[in-house]
């Protein structure tokens, strides 16, 4: 098993907070990429789509997953269970440090999660208080905030998974590093 996180970054024009609408833990939000084959290399031509809520059975019969595909060159199964309660909005502070802020955790066999696609479905907070709900799905967003009496925006989204290891700490839970 492997572990990657989904980490991201945008640039954050008044702008805080930007995570998807219920939270980094919503177990609706869809979740689109591409899989890489760890056994033959090949990228599945289609995004897969993974949410918190949909679960598959494992073709053994012995638990779920939140997704199981077979890859269609060398026929080997591969599986993907989301890990929640990692996640944490982007933060005005952390863009502008150029810091990344993690979205979610996958326990990976047999995949390797690649090109994650942004799209609706987010919101932030301007720095006056007002909530926006935010469709990435062109790569950037810009508005008005008529309370804040300011321009907001958001550009230059980036996105990427790392490989992460597991951590227990005692008392503290699992931490992915």
């Amino acid at each position: 098993m492997v572990f990657y996180v989904l980490e991201f970054t945008a640039e954050l024009e008044n702008l805080t907070d930007l995570q998807p609408l219920e939270g980094c833990n919503d177990p609706n939000y869809a979740y689109y990429f591409k899989v890489k084959c760890e056994n033959c290399g090949e990228i599945s031509q289609k995004s897969a789509c993974v949410t918190l809520s949909d679960l598959v059975p494992l073709p053994t019969g012995r638990g779920s997953a939140n997704l199981v595909q077979k890859c269609k060159l060398c026929a080997r199964e591969g599986t993907m269970q989301m890990v929640p309660g990692h996640g944490q909005p982007l933060t005005i502070e952390h863009s502008q440090a150029g810091i990344m802020s993690r979205l979610m955790v996958f326990d990976c066999r047999g995949l390797e999660p690649i090109d994650f696609s942004f799209g609706n479905g987010w919101k932030a907070q301007s720095l006056s208080g007002t909530s926006f709900e935010v469709d990435l799905s062109e790569g950037e967003f810009a508005e008005y905030d008529e309370k804040g009496e300011c321009p907001v925006g958001i550009s230059n989204i980036q996105a990427s998974f790392r490989v992460a290891k597991k951590q227990e700490r005692a008392g503290r839970g699992t931490t992915f590093i």
